[in-house]
């Protein structure tokens, strides 16, 4: 008998889930997958770490599962697979911790009921990250759960790091820069020093690139800048988000175009970035296929950011020792890789074009100043380490 532990990442439309199994001390992946559609005709697969199909399941469209509903689904599926091993806890992944969460915790009504206050720092993760959390409460309330936040990574950043320059009363609000991505670039941190001790006790920049796209630059693994703030709306374009906007430009719609905070938020959340710039798609795939101007703009836009950033953060580090690309584009664009690097040769990056093509490990050149790798991200895995860690330090160990 195995201990297992599920991970949840729950979305406005979808449900993703990974079940690792504790083998040799080690966690190891054991099945994963989703069901997503969940308001309208939901689809739901689990596959084998090698992509190989375990259970698949559809509904008609128009039936509406609803969180509630998959995650029934889901547990029941999941209950299936360890018949033969104990489940010992759910570790579900949240966008805000706000100032209360600066590392992972067991959550029960009363840090729920925490949690739920900082849904308005993000409406657009938080009420469905929870919308699991709270289900499991009701349906097995002796179930351990451990919530990690994307956002508890970067409270190690400089004050100054993590300040606007507004008036303490807002600040103590909770006004403030707070960082995404957390929980990829504490993976990321985690492997380095296996895969380059340099660039793990040194000044690296970590290049998170997907829909969501950031960056943040670490110092000996630590968080000590990064590109998204307040929201994960800031920072890079991304797929559908416009990333840094003039503040200017919110009052602007408001007086002159009469929008309100909803159709802000829509504009700056869902029809902005790579959609809105090339009015093609919010796929980088799409649009580096495409020969159509606006799609070429679009990717020129979003490098030009990129390369902006990257000189923030590397002044932020007072130098650079290495550059870590990982996310969905960082990890299979050899081309976006590319044009970054040279856009970064000022900064004595070289690289390797064969191993770029080849897309892991290290891609730079022996005679590079800076180091420059492709490391594929694993926040499921992240999840689940802290998730055994804080449920054996509170139970003593398992048995």
């Amino acid at each position: 008998m195995s201990n297992a532990i599920v991970v949840l990442n729950a979305g406005s439309s979808s449900i993703k889930f990974s079940l690792f199994l504790e083998k040799d001390g080690n966690l190891e992946l054991d099945i994963r997958g989703q069901i997503e559609g969940i308001y309208t005709g939901a689809r739901f697969v689990s596959k084998t770490p090698d992509g190989a199909v375990k259970a698949e399941n559809s509904w008609p469209d128009g039936v509406a599962l609803g969180h509630d509903g998959a995650l029934d689904h889901l547990i029941a599926h999941l209950r299936s697979e360890i018949s033969d091993d104990r489940l010992i806890g759910i570790g579900h992944r949240v966008v805000h911790g706000g100032l209360a969460y600066t590392q992972p915790v067991r959550v029960d009504a009363e840090v729920l009921k925490v949690l739920e206050t900082f849904v308005p720092l993000a409406p657009l993760h938080q009420p469905h990250n929870l919308a699991p959390i709270r289900r499991a409460l009701e349906q097995a309330p002796d179930l351990p759960q451990v919530a990690c936040f994307d956002t508890a990574f970067h409270r190690s950043q400089p004050e100054v790091a993590q300040m606007f320059a507004l008036p303490a009363e807002l600040r103590e609000a909770g006004v403030m820069r707070y960082g995404f991505h957390g929980l990829s670039y504490e993976y990321i941190a985690s492997v380095l020093p296996d895969i380059s001790p340099k660039a793990a006790k040194g000044r690296c920049v970590v290049l998170h690139l997907g829909n969501g796209a950031s960056m943040c630059a670490l110092e000996a693994g630590r968080s000590i800048a990064s590109t998204m703030g307040f929201t994960a709306v800031e920072g890079l374009p991304m797929g559908t988000r416009s990333g840094t906007l003039d503040p200017g430009v919110i009052l602007y719609l408001m007086d002159q175009r009469g929008m309100d905070a909803r159709a802000i938020e829509k504009l700056l959340y869902t029809q902005s970035g790579l959609l809105g710039v090339s009015g093609i798609s919010s796929d980088m795939r799409t649009l580096l296929a495409s020969g159509e101007p606006p799609a070429r703009l679009a990717v020129d836009l979003f490098l030009y950011r990129i390369r902006r950033e990257l000189g923030s953060l590397a002044a932020a580090l007072g130098g650079l020792d290495a550059i870590v690309f990982t996310g969905g584009i960082g990890e299979n664009a050899p081309i976006i890789r590319s044009r970054v690097c040279q856009n970064a040769a000022w900064l004595g990056v070289a690289t390797d074009e064969g191993a770029n093509d080849g897309g892991r490990g290290r891609i730079s050149t022996g005679v590079s100043r800076v180091e420059v790798h492709v490391i594929p991200t694993d926040e499921e895995l992240m999840i689940a380490r802290h998730t055994r860690r804080l449920l054996e330090a509170s139970q003593g160990g398992f048995q």
